[in-house]
C-alpha cells in the first residue's frame, strides 16, 4: 500500500520540527538514534526529545546536546526586534563548516539504508545548488556554515531515516508563510527569507502566503527538505498517524509543525485543460512539442483531428496540467507551435490510487501499474516501455511479454 505524508507548515518548517513530528508520529527514538549513530561524526552529542506545550496544544521538542551543553537548535523565531536570527542553525563557531563532498562521504560511508542515503544526498545537493546560485559559485565550491553544522546534518539525515522508516512514497506540503525582517548569519546580516531559502523555493515555484511577522519561519534546512521532496498540494488521504513537532519560540499562535501520514484516497483533483486548434503546422513537429510539454510538467498531452472553418482539416492540441504549471506550459505552446492563442479551462479529475510493482516473467522483470479501490488491488496494467524493451531484447512479440506480465501479476490481485 502506498504511504503518503502531508506537512502542515502554517508556522513554517525547520528540520528539528520535522524530526520531532516524525518521532511523535511513531518513529522509534532508539531506531533513529542507532541510524544516525552510523554516521562518522566525531563531535560528541546526544539526541533528546521532550513533550512541551505551544499555546494550549501539546507537541514534541527535539534537542541536540553537544559538547556537554544543551544546544537548542532549530526554528528559533525573532524576539521583539528583528535583529535576532529566527533559526539557531547560525549559532555555531565560525570554523564549523563542511563541503558538500564531505557531507556526501559521511552519508555514503554510513550504515543508513540505500533509500535514506539517497534522500539525504538529494536534500544536501539542493542546498548546495541554492548556495552556489546566491553566492555566484559552483556547487563543488560550496561550503556549508550553518547547514554543515552537526545539528543540521542530524536534522536532514533524521528526516531521511523517518521517511524511509514510514515508507513514505509521496510527500506533500502546504503553502509556506512569507515573512520579512533580517537575521544574522556567518555571512553577516541577511534579509528574510534568507537568499538560499528563496533560491530553493524559487526552483520549485513554491506557494508563499504573506504573514505579518518579522522573523524567519522557514529555515534553509526546512526549505531544502520540502523543495527536494514535496509537492505543494493537499492530497485526499486516509489518515493513519499524526505527529506534532514544536519550534523553540512561543508565538502568538501555536509554533508547531503537523505531520499527517496515511494512504491515498480516491480524489477529485482540480486541474486545468489547455487547448488550441492548429491548421498550419508541419505534422512532424508535433512529436517534439508533446515531448517538451511532458518534460515541463504536463500530466497528459493528446491530439484530436478536427475540422475548422471552410472545412479545413486541423488538429486540436490538448494539455492537462496542474494550475501552477499553466504559465510555463502556455508559453511553451505559444513558442513551439504556430498558434496565436489557447483556451484554459478549469477541470476536475477523479483519480484512483496506483502503484508500480515489479513482477518476474520468463522474459525478465516487468513493471506493472496496480490500481487500488477502497484499499484493494483491482486491476493491473503492464508498463509499455518494459514490454517493448524485452520484446526487442528477446526477439519475441510484445504481446507475449504483456500476457506473461499479466499472469505474473495475478497474485497481486488475489493477495
Amino acid at each position: 500500500m502506498t504511504r503518503i505524508a502531508y506537512l502542515d507548515c502554517f508556522s513554517g518548517i525547520a528540520g528539528d520540527m520535522l524530526l520531532a513530528a516524525m518521532v511523535d508520529a511513531g518513529l522509534p527514538q532508539d531506531y533513529l538514534t542507532d541510524q544516525i549513530g552510523t554516521l562518522a561524526i566525531h563531535e560528541p552529542y546526544k539526541l533528546r526529545f521532550e513533550e512541551t506545550r505551544k499555546g494550549s496544544l501539546r507537541a514534541l521538542r527535539f534537542f541536540v546536546e553537544e559538547h556537554k551543553h544543551e544546544h537548542i537548535h532549530g526554528h528559533e523565531h525573532a524576539h521583539e526586534d528583528d535583529h535576532v536570527h529566527g533559526h539557531a542553525d547560525t549559532a555555531h563557531a565560525p570554523g564549523q563548516h563542511r563541503h558538500l563532498s564531505e557531507i556526501e562521504m559521511l552519508i555514503d560511508n554510513s550504515g543508513l539504508t540505500a533509500r535514506a542515503k539517497s534522500i539525504a544526498r538529494l536534500v544536501f545537493l539542493k542546498l548546495a545548488e541554492a548556495e552556489a546560485k546566491v553566492h555566484g559559485s559552483r556547487v563543488e565550491e560550496v561550503h556549508f556554515h550553518e547547514v554543515g553544522a552537526l545539528d543540521s546534518i542530524i536534522d536532514v539525515v533524521g528526516a531521511a531515516v523517518g521517511l524511509d522508516y514510514f515508507g513514505i512514497e509521496r510527500l506533500y506540503a502546504s503553502d509556506l508563510p512569507f515573512t520579512s525582517g533580517h537575521v544574522h548569519s556567518q555571512h553577516g546580516i541577511i534579509p528574510v527569507p534568507a537568499p538560499a531559502v528563496l533560491a530553493l523555493l524559487e526552483a520549485v515555484n513554491a506557494p508563499l502566503q504573506p504573514v505579518a511577522a518579522r522573523m524567519e519561519l522557514v529555515t534553509p534546512t526546512g526549505a531544502a527538505i520540502v523543495a527536494a521532496l514535496a509537492a505543494f498540494e493537499r492530497p485526499a488521504m486516509r489518515l493513519e498517524k499524526v505527529g506534532v513537532g514544536a519550534g523553540k519560540k512561543d508565538l502568538e499562535w501555536p509554533n508547531i509543525l503537523r505531520l499527517m501520514i496515511g494512504s491515498p484516497a480516491e480524489e477529485k483533483r482540480p486541474l486545468i485543460l489547455m487547448e488550441t486548434n492548429i491548421d498550419d503546422m508541419n505534422p512532424e513537429l508535433y512529436a517534439p512539442v508533446m515531448d517538451a510539454l511532458f518534460q515541463a510538467g504536463a500530466l497528459d498531452v493528446f491530439l484530436s483531428p478536427i475540422y475548422m472553418k471552410k472545412n479545413r482539416p486541423a488538429v486540436k492540441l490538448s494539455v492537462i496540467a496542474r494550475k501552477e504549471n499553466e504559465a510555463a506550459l502556455a508559453g511553451m505552446i505559444l513558442r513551439q507551435t504556430s498558434t496565436f492563442g489557447l483556451r484554459v479551462l478549469a477541470i476536475e479529475r477523479h483519480e484512483a490510487e496506483r502503484e508500480i510493482r515489479q513482477v518476474s516473467t520468463v522474459f525478465g522483470e516487468v513493471g506493472v501499474k496496480v490500481k487500488f479501490m477502497d484499499g484493494k488491488a483491482c486491476q493491473v496494467s503492464p508498463e509499455y516501455e518494459d514490454c517493448a524493451r524485452l520484446s526487442k531484447e528477446r526477439g519475441v512479440a510484445a504481446q507475449d511479454v504483456y500476457l506473461a506480465a499479466l499472469r505474473a501479476a495475478d497474485s497481486l490481485l488475489r493477495g
